[in-house]
């Protein structure tokens, strides 16, 4: 295995957020020999560009000698994984206790959220036209956040609810700072032995507020008064680095490997990739957890105006060069399966399962119970990606995601394919999916790597 990959792999799992994602990965592609395509008036073969788009979503393209129309190669993958988003006026003060409101993204068993270090990521944009940019708890002197649970003492309700109710959306409530009761009740006394009015006691016992304390705090460290997380976007995400899992280190435990394993691995295949007759492009987006909306999720024309940039750069831009552009593409729609799991094997097919260290997995469809949401691959483009693979001696798994009546999940790759590309999904398997930390192989964090680069090699 290539241990470098492994490595800067581990390393990107700390970037937390879409926009940590993307500069991340644009810093990679600038080393790279990348530069941004708004500073080119003209494209010619071989030249490196790359799009962005809300500072959440890049496109990444190799230009090659073929005239664009004959299609392009692609990887596509997503960078947005499921957490805890602040509330536009996410602070209260009950009892001395501090809360941060949030709303949850994605799909997430919402218990597993309880009780584990957080850590704040986002950005604050202010009035001024300047952005702040947030990152508490990822450093070992700073502080963590948490959600606090009943002691089992005194949760007989709570135990005999299912794991869907006890455990309200409404009450993934952050705990980030606390005020102090005694020195809140001296005051009180002292004012009232003063004889001071009923306005004086409340002036007195606002002194010891810690929504105060904690809104002085952030006006002090960054500027932040409290209207401005009216223009925020901050998210709460498990604090704490990407680590080895297991006494022989064969497996990753981290945050984000949905889809962050393929991201990574897509773009770092692009860079290393050899010239190509066909142009090459890796596209990482935006908002797949919650139906790939929004300026920069794939249902978006985020990628359909960036190859439309590329083509006008190209010259002689046309509307039907564009769309045989996108019908001539082969793409693969890099993004995770789920890990056959030997405690819960009722929940899956054996037969047409992936395994941790399987290799690579493609995937026919995605898509739920009766294929709802799939694009369903042709079988003729999975032969010529199998040919490929099979020739360079990588491994790799067909698998579906689990029984068919069990449920299912989708990927972009249905928005890929209404273009009339070819499209497969194709990435690594994930056990513990949508968890605080989620569980890889390294074996195939490194195959998905070296899958990616043979497929672009395709012609």
């Amino acid at each position: 295995m290539n241990s470098n990959i492994l490595q800067a792999y581990k390393a990107f799992l700390s970037n937390k957020t879409e926009r940590e994602c993307t500069a991340a990965i644009i810093s990679m592609a600038e080393k790279s020999g990348y530069r941004n395509i708004d500073s080119l008036k003209s494209l010619k073969c071989g030249d490196r560009v790359y799009v962005c788009k809300n500072s959440k979503a890049v496109a990444l393209f190799k230009i090659g000698s073929q005239p664009l129309e004959n299609g392009m190669n692609i990887l596509g993958a997503h960078i947005d994984s499921p957490r805890l988003d602040l509330k536009q006026n996410p602070l209260y003060e009950s009892d001395f206790l501090l809360y941060l409101n949030t709303h949850y993204y994605g799909g997430i068993k919402k218990y597993q959220w309880v009780t584990i270090p957080l850590a704040l990521h986002g950005v604050v944009c202010l009035k001024d036209g300047s952005t702040v940019n947030i990152s508490i708890g990822e450093n070992e002197d700073d502080p963590v956040f948490c959600i606090s649970d009943i002691l089992p003492h005194v949760a007989q309700k709570q135990m005999d609810m299912t794991a869907r109710e006890f455990i309200p959306g409404e009450s993934l409530d952050i705990l980030c700072g606390s005020g102090i009761k005694a020195e809140a009740d001296a005051a009180k006394e002292k004012a009232d032995a003063e004889g001071d009015g009923a306005d004086s006691n409340e002036d007195k016992k606002d002194k010891f507020s810690v929504k105060k304390e904690v809104l002085r705090i952030l006006k002090e460290r960054y500027n932040i008064e409290e209207k401005d997380f009216n223009s925020a976007e901050i998210e709460a995400v498990p604090a704490g680095k990407a680590r080895d899992l297991g006494f022989d280190r064969s497996l990753i435990l981290g945050y984000g490997q949905d889809d962050r394993s393929c991201a990574f691995t897509s773009a770092q295949a692009l860079m290393d990739s050899a010239d190509s007759s066909r142009t090459l492009c890796c596209l990482c987006v935006d908002k797949e957890e919650i139906g790939s909306v929004g300026s920069s999720g794939m249902a978006s024309h985020f990628m359909e105006n960036a190859v439309a940039e590329v083509v006008a750069r190209l010259g002689d831009y046309s509307e039907l060069t564009l769309r045989r552009c996108l019908n001539n593409s082969n793409m693969l729609s890099s993004d995770v399966n789920s890990a056959y799991d030997p405690l819960n094997p009722g929940l899956y097919d054996k037969d047409n399962s992936s395994f941790l260290g399987g290799g690579i997995v493609f995937n026919k469809y995605t898509g739920a119970r009766g294929k709802s949401s799939a694009s369903d691959a042709n079988p003729e483009f999975i032969a010529k990606v199998r040919a490929a693979l099979d020739g360079a001696d990588i491994k790799y798994q067909m698998a579906e995601l689990c029984k068919v009546d069990q449920g299912g999940g989708g990927t972009i790759a249905y928005l890929a394919a209404k273009y009339g590309m070819n499209v497969l999904d194709a990435g690594v398997s994930v056990l513990s999916m949508h968890a605080p930390w989620e569980i890889t192989s390294a074996y195939d964090i490194d195959t998905a790597y070296r899958a990616y680069i043979e497929f672009l090699k395709i012609q």
